[in-house]
């Protein structure tokens, strides 16, 4: 080997912000905010808050390597935490609000945050954790100081943190492999899982994000990211969007159609994505009320199978693509995504659109599939044969957060649990799961859990809970409770016994009592009652 004569500049986030205060900075960037006036600025305005809040977070004692906690939505300043934590070589973790208050606790203790930045409508939320978070010292309310109260814990405005910090900060240079964001999974069975995202892995996401075949995004793009920021950094698109030059719209909590028509409207939106749950509302809204979303062209749809339904509506009355994506936190999140391809386009229009639309995506630079059989052999890409699916790439796990032992193997297939079908076009269609658990509104719901919980309750001979689709939800959870013989057990008893001992977004949506059937190894078998239930929560 004989190595190349060109330079080794590290792939580093703060790069990214650099770029885009240089090349795109007057672009807008606009923000919902909690209880507070919309916020206009750009990205040279974005650099200088970060600068400022990099400054007051060294100022707090945070320093490379340290983890910084936030529970916050799609806001400005959430998105000035994203360069500016690990603008410093510190870690940000993005907790999940919508966890349990123990999953919660779980994640910040064991990323063991120093600080805490929090919005307003989570001041509640905190101060119920507070006493059990063991390594925060500080508290910063993310909201201006007329606004911020301290919930009982002392917390600080983020705006008088900031105030009076220099609008420049001479960014660090180090390893592009050091950790840059903790995202957790959501522990559907078991604790939640840390997965610690690399600046490297961070950049090259967000590079191979803007490509043609993915999201395809250029400096005339309006970009709304309806996924999370706290969900595996909202896809991506807060550092995409800003490599391409593109606007940033944040809506901050609101999803609904009601609050995310106006924005598109009144800011141009172009693209934008979310899990199906948001787009069932927002087409309602539309159908409601009778308006269009004139300036959309694209719309991103993951976490959970599209609808045809939804994508044929989005394209026929409104001229709106939808794309499917796949990936998982574990993937930075982007695996797959659903674009044409010549070859499919030579097959036609309905050809193309029964691609896009009924199969999860397609092969990105940067990310290898595989899909194997049970005996270890790679299954032929016939779009027919279903295995066990394996991803491997810059941007997938290795290992989990503070676990010895690798996720991954040792030639780096990592295993995502999904059973999936492969074809000639490199499209990807998942087509079970190995896990039983249960999708709802982009969030899990773990099946094995709900029944463990359930079958404490007295008079519960055996508890099954399956996903059922849902018209709003997309998967709903149905349990099927086999009850002790002379049991005096209804509805009623078995929502009562669970309601303190589970997230209330948990909740079966129904309670049926019936025999469950056992597969030959006395395990529930979940195929026969998915067959008999499945339209169940539809009537």
């Amino acid at each position: 080997m004989i190595l190349g004569l060109m330079q080794t500049t590290p792939l580093l986030v703060s790069g990214i912000l650099r770029y885009a205060a240089s090349a795109h900075a007057r672009r807008e960037i606009v923000s919902r905010l909690i209880d507070e006036p919309l916020w206009r600025y750009d990205y040279a305005g974005l650099a200088a808050r970060a600068a400022q809040a990099a400054h007051a977070l060294a100022g707090l004692g945070v320093r490379s390597g340290d983890r910084v906690s936030s529970l916050a939505w799609n806001t400005h300043r959430h998105l000035e935490l994203f360069y500016a934590v690990p603008g410093l070589g510190a870690v940000l973790h993005t907790a999940n609000p919508r966890l349990s208050d123990e999953q919660i606790v779980f994640t910040i203790n064991h990323a063991a945050s120093s600080v805490l930045l929090f919005d307003r409508n989570f001041a509640e939320l905190v101060a119920r954790l507070a006493p059990r978070l063991t390594t925060v010292k500080t508290f910063v309310m993310l909201s201006d100081a007329e606004r911020t109260h301290d919930a009982g814990v002392g917390a600080i405005s983020y705006e008088t943190l900031i105030a009076g910090q220099a609008q420049s900060f001479d960014w660090p240079t180090f390893d592009e492999n050091a950790g840059a964001f903790l995202c957790y999974t959501s522990g559907t069975t078991g604790d939640p899982k840390g997965v610690l995202y690399s600046h490297r892995a961070v950049v090259l996401h967000a590079m191979a994000g803007g490509l043609a075949s993915a999201f395809g995004l250029t400096a005339f793009d309006v970009v709304m990211p309806c996924s999370s920021l706290y969900h595996a950094t909202a896809w991506g698109l807060p550092f995409t969007a800003p490599i391409c030059g593109a606007k940033l719209v944040l809506p901050a909590d609101k999803m609904d159609g009601a609050s995310l028509h106006p924005l598109i409207q009144g800011e141009g939106v172009t693209f934008t994505g979310g899990v199906p749950t948001i787009w069932t509302m927002y087409l309602a809204y539309l159908e409601q009320t009778g308006q269009r979303p004139d300036s959309l062209k694209r719309v991103v749809i993951g976490g959970s199978a599209v609808p045809r339904a939804m994508a044929e509506t989005f394209k026929t009355q409104y001229g709106v693509d939808v794309l499917q994506i796949w990936g998982m936190t574990e993937t930075c999140p982007l695996g797959v995504i659903a674009t044409p391809t010549p070859s499919l386009a030579a097959l036609g229009e309905d050809a193309l659109n029964d691609a896009i639309w009924t199969r999860q995506g397609r092969l990105q630079f940067g990310i290898e599939l595989k899909v194997e059989n049970e005996d270890g052999s790679e299954a032929p890409r016939d779009g027919e044969t279903s295995g066990a699916l394996k991803v491997r790439g810059p941007w997938v796990i290795q290992r989990y957060y503070r676990q010895e032992s690798d996720a991954a193997e040792a030639d780096g297939w990592f295993d995502t649990g999904d059973i999936a079908t492969l074809d000639e076009h490199g499209f990807m269609r998942i087509t079970d799961r190995q896990k039983d658990v249960i999708k709802s509104g982009g969030e899990w719901i773990s099946s094995i859990d709900l029944e463990n919980i359930a079958a404490g309750c007295p008079g519960v001979k055996i508890a099954a809970v399956i996903g059922v689709p849902h018209p709003k939800w997309e998967e709903r959870p149905l349990m099927i409770i086999e009850a002790h013989e002379g049991a005096a057990l209804g509805k009623a008893e078995v929502l009562n016994y669970l309601a303190p001992r589970i997230v209330k977004w948990w909740t079966p949506d129904d309670v049926v009592f019936a025999a469950v059937p056992l597969t030959a190894t006395g395990k529930i078998d979940k195929k026969v009652l998915r067959e008999a239930w499945r339209g169940h929560l539809m009537t």
